[in-house]
């Protein structure tokens, strides 16, 4: 993979000197090694190169996703591992993570329940009063059946307030694949589908919309010490290492994996420090894979205005976080990539 990434991006930056330079002189110019009437066959040559390479360029993004999704469908290598020898089935279950914002959690599940190919939609309740409001819970469960094919709607009731709720075992659960989701974010139904598509592809591997990475504080140091990497530095360098829960579809066997198998050390520090339930489930699919995630390239809608992530301090807490994690693994399990997903048939540039 890593020779893939170096020839990509040798092959884009040829394409783009020609491109900079242009397929040759402009009106009133002459070419300084070129007749002034130069054959016009040999004024094509330098574009052509340009569209060649161009050309190139996209084979080799579309075998380096080639190969990523092939390293998921492979596994790791030991059989009896939990995540090993994957089949996807059927359509897939939408689980939402609400806190007190009714309206949008109201609005989410209408949405939701609508698209096609959802079987399920399960609203994981962790709020202090032990059932929702009637109010609500009219509401919501009243969306069952709206629609002709539309999904089911059920809460799943929480005795205690913990980010990690998000991620426990749900019974029933007929599907493979889990759409996890914040209440405050929408994903349109044909940019899920094609999501799930590639999921499906990849069925070992975490697939969404919000990428981030890990970043050595100081590389040429000795000590391996972490800071966390947003979405800017992701645009900046076209490089991540995870696709965070908020918006991303896994397999159902890591609800079980981070409820009953994950350290339990990781679940307490995510109690104590009320956040990065994400980055523990991104290193236990890292961890139990070998391999990177899948970020889907699509239009999303954020509809809330407040949240873990606008709080103080937020960047600074996620590093510790990183840190602390790789410390109980006793090792950084998260692998980067640069690969990305794109529709072909909704963008000119894939």
């Amino acid at each position: 993979m890593p020779r893939m990434a170096k020839l990509l991006l040798k092959l884009q930056a040829v394409a783009a000197v020609d491109r900079r330079h242009g397929p040759g002189p402009g009106p009133g110019r002459r070419h300084p090694l070129a007749p002034r009437h130069a054959p016009a066959a040999t004024r094509f040559v330098p574009s052509c190169r340009a569209l060649c390479l161009l050309a190139l360029a996209a084979a080799a993004t579309t075998l380096a996703l080639a190969l990523t999704l092939q390293n998921h469908r492979l596994g790791p290598a030991d059989p009896s591992s939990s995540a090993a020898a994957i089949s996807p089935r059927g359509g897939f279950a939408v689980v939402i993570n609400t806190w007190r914002r009714p309206a949008l959690l109201w609005r989410s599940v209408a949405h939701y329940s609508a698209c096609g190919g959802v079987d399920a939609v399960h609203v994981v309740w962790s709020e202090p009063r032990p059932l929702p409001p009637e109010t609500l819970r009219g509401g919501v469960l009243g969306l069952n059946g709206t629609r002709r094919g539309g999904a089911g709607v059920r809460f799943e009731i929480n005795d205690a307030d913990s980010l990690n709720n998000r991620f426990r075992p749900i019974r029933g659960l007929v599907a493979d694949a889990v759409f996890s989701v914040d209440d405050d974010l929408i994903v349109p139904c044909s940019t899920l589908r094609f999501a799930f598509s590639v999921w499906q592809s990849a069925p070992s591997a975490m697939v969404g919309f919000v990428p981030r990475m890990h970043w050595l504080t100081n590389p040429r140091g000795s000590e391996e010490e972490y800071r966390y990497g947003s979405w800017w530095s992701v645009w900046w360098t076209g490089t991540y290492s995870m696709v965070l829960s908020k918006a991303s579809f896994f397999h159902k066997k890591y609800l079980d994996m981070y409820t009953n198998q994950m350290l339990p050390s990781i679940r307490k520090y995510v109690n104590e420090n009320r956040n990065c339930e994400d980055i523990a489930m991104a290193f236990l699919v890292a961890n139990a894979t070998g391999a990177p995630p899948v970020w889907v390239q699509g239009r999303i809608f954020e509809t809330g205005s407040s949240g873990i992530s606008s709080l103080k301090g937020h960047a600074l807490q996620r590093s510790r976080c990183l840190n602390a994690f790789t410390a109980m693994y006793g090792h950084m399990p998260l692998v980067a990539t640069t690969v990305k997903a794109v529709d072909s048939r909704r963008s000119w540039f894939w």
